[in-house]
């Protein structure tokens, strides 16, 4: 017997709204929690449309645009829940949507895992679920493929629909000062030293965050502690955190290296972790709670490294500047999901948005209806710059960015800019040497 996959009656909804409203292969993901036992699906949302294609590609899927709305999607989702694997919603032959179906999942989890600054662990599970549902029937297939070997077969794979799966579910939480440094290349116009330099920048910190301590209600636990022993049944739990995080001793004695410059990214985040109810050990509520530290702060930067591209693109004259650029930096906020109890997803809004660019985007992203009275933005406050924050060296031009500009993509690519921080003054700085 495969994997058992309990999963949210909610979805089962959703999936027979899409039957009734498709015209033609509908794709989508599936999101949720992995555990040693059986996986737990708490939402499912279709792959939004790509209007400048649809008369180009016809009836045919297009696994660029499903994989690049897996990764925005992965960006939104905190410590605890991921991309569990796809569905699609076709009449065609099985054997025929089999071959799509594992090309789909295994994309999907190629370009997820290549933003994924952590090593992956011996307890971590490697299969996904793929999903076919026939629409004039609505007879679904569930199948699971093991998306580390690159040879594996399709196991067949229970999918069981059930109310409440994630109502009784445990939150860790903390919130994490970040002072980071990272050096740049000498050629900022190459896209793929930038990328490199600041990939290898949040590895070193990523490592830090990994080897840190982590108190649980102010308790280092044993790893095999049951979160929720001695307390009631299908009630729900919170727990504050605090990572306490040693500098690299290493790093006093690293070697002096040329660089064209440096990112400094400084502030102060919010994290969370969603925990399934089956007796959580303290050992799973610290490996997520990490990394989703590692996440949310990896995302924000490479948001940053986008909009600088984009930004040098449009102003070359600036490049031979010298000078010291800081930018405000977005804040992290939380949508409950629909019919799931307490777990949210989350979003960035930028310094000169609303709320309601928000709700758009867990609209586009997620296919979530948020009223703007639903969205959590107390954990992480908008960052304010002052002139007092910034201090340039004699000779160097020095250039505050009280709101940053970023290019907006259509459909399925979210609006990108900058990276951090909140809950505190958050900011970045970029210099140049």
């Amino acid at each position: 017997m495969g994997r058992g996959y309990i999963v949210e009656d909610a979805v089962e909804r959703y999936l027979s709204k899409l039957c009734e409203q498709q015209a033609g292969p509908v794709t989508g993901l599936l999101i949720g929690q992995s555990s040693a036992q059986r996986d737990f699906v708490i939402m499912a949302t279709q792959t939004p449309q790509r209007e400048e294609s649809a008369a180009a590609t016809g009836n045919s899927l297009d696994k660029e645009w499903v994989t690049e709305h897996a990764r925005q999607v992965s960006r939104m989702l905190p410590g605890g829940l991921s991309v569990l694997g796809i569905f699609i919603i076709t009449d065609a032959d099985g054997k025929d949507t089999l071959t799509t179906v594992r090309q789909l999942v295994f994309a999907v989890e190629n370009l997820i895992s290549s933003e994924q600054l952590w090593n992956p662990a011996d307890d971590d599970i490697t299969d996904c679920v793929t999903l076919h549902v026939n629409p004039k029937t609505r007879k679904t297939v569930c199948r699971t493929f093991d998306v580390k070997d690159p040879k594996s077969m399709a196991k067949p794979a229970d999918w069981k629909y059930q109310s409440g799966v994630c109502s009784s579910w445990t939150m860790v939480s903390c919130c994490l000062n970040v002072d980071m440094l990272v050096p740049l290349p000498n050629n900022r116009a190459s896209t793929e030293n930038m990328d490199a330099c600041l990939k290898e920048g949040l590895k070193v910190w990523a490592d830090q965050i990994k080897s840190g301590v982590c108190l649980i209600d102010g308790k280092k636990l044993p790893e095999d502690t049951e979160l929720t022993a001695g307390q009631k049944r299908n009630v729900r739990q919170t727990y504050t955190t605090q990572l306490l995080i040693t500098p690299d001793d290493q790093r006093l004695t690293d070697v002096i290296q040329r660089c064209g410059g440096s990112v400094s990214v400084r502030g102060t985040i919010h994290s969370r972790a969603y925990l399934h109810s089956n007796k959580p050990k303290a050992k799973l509520a610290e490996k997520l709670l990490k990394r989703d530290v590692v996440s949310t702060v990896a995302t924000r930067v490479q948001m940053l490294l986008e909009e600088l591209l984009t930004s040098e693109e449009e102003s070359k004259s600036s490049t031979d500047k010298q000078q010291t650029e800081q930018f405000c930096l977005p804040r992290r906020v939380f949508c409950p999901v629909e019919a799931a109890g307490p777990v949210c997803v989350c979003d960035y809004q930028f310094s000169d948005e609303g709320l309601s660019e928000v709700t758009d985007r867990l609209k586009e992203m997620l296919d979530i209806d948020a009223a703007e009275e639903d969205l959590d933005t107390r954990q992480e406050m908008t960052a304010e710059i002052t002139e007092s924050n910034i201090t340039a060296e004699p000779g160097v031009e020095s250039v505050e960015v009280l709101e940053p500009k970023r290019k907006n993509y259509t459909g399925v690519a979210i609006a990108t800019a900058v990276a951090l921080l909140g809950a505190a003054a958050s900011m970045l700085y970029l210099n140049d040497v």
